[in-house]
């Protein structure tokens, strides 16, 4: 599996598999060595936790967990689904993303 990823922190993604599928959110982190992303609000685990300096009381805290990045696909800026592809940027020469569907660079 090589460690190329087609998704970085701050885009907008759609679960495609799972149980929160059908679900969008925005990417908080990318672990790339896992090949997972944390999205907000998505994918939910219950974690108990003891009281301490933090959280004096403790308690029932709800936090996401990572999902594989097969399961994700980038939402453009249509809040369609795509892919992603690359290219070189005629100006800076730099490689970036685009999307298959419309064609348009991704910011």
């Amino acid at each position: 599996m090589s460690n190329k990823v087609h998704i970085k922190k701050g885009d907008n993604v759609k679960i495609l598999a799972g149980d929160s599928k059908g679900k969008t959110g925005k990417v908080l982190e990318v672990v790339v060595e896992k090949y997972k992303a944390i999205v907000e609000n998505v994918n939910l685990a219950t974690k108990h936790t003891k009281p301490n300096a933090k959280s004096p009381k403790g308690g029932i805290l709800k936090q996401e967990m990572p999902i594989h990045i097969s399961n994700l696909m980038l939402v453009d800026a249509n809040g369609k689904a795509t892919r992603v592809g690359h290219k070189k940027d005629e100006k800076t020469n730099k490689s970036v993303r685009v999307s298959k569907k419309t064609g348009e660079v991704i910011k």
